[in-house]
């Protein structure tokens, strides 16, 4: 099983590359505007913030099925709400 220190790694890696998907698009297209992107990219920090706090504190700590099953649980919800905050930045127009 990979640490927690990888899986914080990974959740801050996404939520950059987010942040980093909306500022290009802005800084791209024209047709763009910031009050548009503003709610997403606070939606990402905030699922950054959530994601790390909740690594840092498994349900089930000294039952090892039920960690790998909240961690298993933890990195499908992370990437469920990446491909979501980055939809709708390619929604944008």
């Amino acid at each position: 099983m990979a640490s927690r220190r990888d899986l914080k790694k990974d959740i801050n890696y996404l939520a950059t590359e987010i942040l980093s998907q909306g500022y290009m698009k802005l800084a791209l297209m024209e047709t763009v505007k910031e009050e548009d992107l503003q709610p997403i990219m606070a939606e990402a920090i905030e699922m950054r913030n959530e994601y790390v706090s909740r690594a840092n504190h498994p349900n089930g700590r000294h039952n090892k099925k039920v960690t790998k099953d909240y961690f298993q649980a933890l990195r499908k919800g992370l990437m469920e709400k990446a491909v979501e905050l980055l939809n709708k930045i390619q929604a944008l127009n």
